[in-house]
């Protein structure tokens, strides 16, 4: 009797518990606050410049201003970190490299704690983000211009920065690429030939010196003659002293040691200022007149291949000068000034994919059709489809070697001298230099050279430039 009572009792105590429970599942769905114009978009910003990001942000049912925090997130992939600011609105003194940056707003409701992610991405960028920067010299003293879009120039612009003169006898301005990313420009190095002062590296962002050239080694040559650098697969080799030198990459890309040059490949050799990186190296030796290579890893092979064809010997020319070479894993030129005096075109393949299968197959040797043309200045340019363009004085000739069809451009320079050649990627323009100018040429299929475009004020005669559009 006494166990029925007790189990009428809890049951009844059960029931007027769920009834009394019953409002507890009412709920009220928090209002998510709303972000207008920023998500999913890119936000412009300048190097050095205040960069201010104030969203317009509302909220249903609360106050913005109090009922919600801010957290920021820039993304910095190359030093493997993120940059956080806290508040709102986010407002910086941006200085980061130039690029295109993920970013993240984190908007947490602190009434019940729920945060909300939107993601955008911010393009940063200097005022010589876009344009190109001419290197001349002027009266024997080495300029550094920048021409921006619209056509005006900064006119000695290193000079203007640091109240100091760049090395005599310019003779690249290498664009020296962000790690692993080719055609990007981090630093430009202004390779001079003098031997009273080093070259120069500058900050590709701000145009400002970020070092002399002696601190891109560990240990520099105690003399020290500059003479070309490469950026293939974003990675800056070079000859120096005539040597091959490769830079570090076994350390992160943002490691301060990364892309510095160790101790100079070693071997019996003086190269000429012309060679080709792919999986190997391929170069010119002075010393042996002919044809040398060094494997993936920089070792020094020489003549160490297979001679297919008895065209010429490539492991000697004979005595002799090196004006232009450009090898590339198809047809590959030559052009060398013999001791004989005449300048002979060379044509040979050079088949390396597999190292330990190098070959070369030299198909013809010829005297060049242009060889009276060319003079101590000449300067060179290949396109990728075996055109070539080398000036004469105040002329610019065009090439090809498949019929040997030689003839001048239409561009009429009034008599200056040609002092640069830079063609593009496309092949479609080709820039020259003359003296207080660089000129725009179209060089497009069917079209001889004709002048498109031009920009006065660079002191000087132009020695290289480097656009970045």
């Amino acid at each position: 009797m006494y166990k029925g009572i007790i189990i009428i009792f809890l049951s009844a105590c059960v029931i007027m518990a769920c009834k009394k429970d019953l409002g507890n599942y009412k709920y009220t769905v928090p209002s998510e606050p709303v972000l207008h114009g920023i998500a999913d978009s890119t936000i412009a910003a300048t190097v050095g410049d205040s960069l201010v990001i104030s969203p317009l942000v509302t909220l249903a049912d609360g106050n913005p201003s109090t009922d919600l925090t801010f957290d920021w997130d820039i993304l910095v992939a190359e030093e493997a970190r993120s940059d956080h600011y806290t508040g709102y609105p986010l407002r910086i003194v941006y200085n980061l490299k130039p690029m295109v940056r993920d970013a993240k707003i984190t908007i947490t409701d602190k009434r019940n704690g729920i945060k909300y992610f939107y993601k955008f991405k911010i393009s940063g960028g200097t005022r010589f983000a876009k344009g190109a920067t001419v290197l001349s010299i002027d009266k024997g003293v080495t300029r550094l211009s920048f021409i921006r879009p619209d056509s005006t120039v900064n006119p000695d612009l290193y000079h203007a920065l640091h109240n100091d003169d760049l090395p005599a006898n310019p003779v690249q301005l290498f664009a020296k690429p962000l790690a692993y990313q080719e055609n990007s420009v981090e630093d430009y190095w202004v390779i001079c030939k003098d031997p009273s002062k080093q070259s120069v590296i500058i900050d590709g962002s701000t145009m400002l010196r970020k070092r002399y050239f002696g601190e891109q080694f560990f240990n520099p040559p105690a003399a020290m003659e500059t003479q070309v650098f490469n950026g293939a697969q974003g990675i800056p080799t070079g000859i120096v002293n005539g040597k091959l030198y490769l830079s570090i990459t076994t350390t992160a890309p943002f490691a301060p040691d990364f892309g510095k040059f160790s101790s100079m490949q070693t071997g019996n050799y003086y190269l000429a200022p012309f060679y080709s990186r792919y999986n190997f190296f391929f170069a010119f030796d002075t010393i042996r007149h002919g044809f040398v290579t060094f494997d993936g890893g920089g070792n020094f092979m020489g003549s160490d291949y297979q001679v297919i064809g008895n065209a010429f010997n490539p492991a000697d020319l004979g005595p002799g000068v090196l004006l232009y070479m450009q090898a590339i894993p198809s047809v590959s030129y030559a052009y060398y000034r013999a001791a004989d005096g005449n300048v002979y075109e060379y044509t040979f393949t050079v088949q390396m994919a597999n190292y330990d299968l190098r070959t070369i197959l030299p198909t013809r040797k010829r005297v060049f059709k242009g060889a009276a043309l060319l003079t101590a200045g000449s300067r060179w340019q290949r396109s990728a489809v075996d055109i070539f363009y080398f000036t004469s004085n105040d002329k610019i000739y065009r090439y090809n070697p498949v019929n040997e069809d030689l003839r001048p451009l239409d561009a009429n320079f009034n008599g200056k001298k040609v002092t640069m050649l830079k063609l593009s990627t496309d092949g479609n323009t080709l820039t020259a230099g003359v003296e207080g100018s660089v000129v725009a040429l179209d060089v497009s299929v069917g079209k001889n050279g004709s002048i498109t475009g031009h920009v006065d004020g660079i002191p000087g005669a132009p020695v290289d430039i480097v656009s970045k559009n």
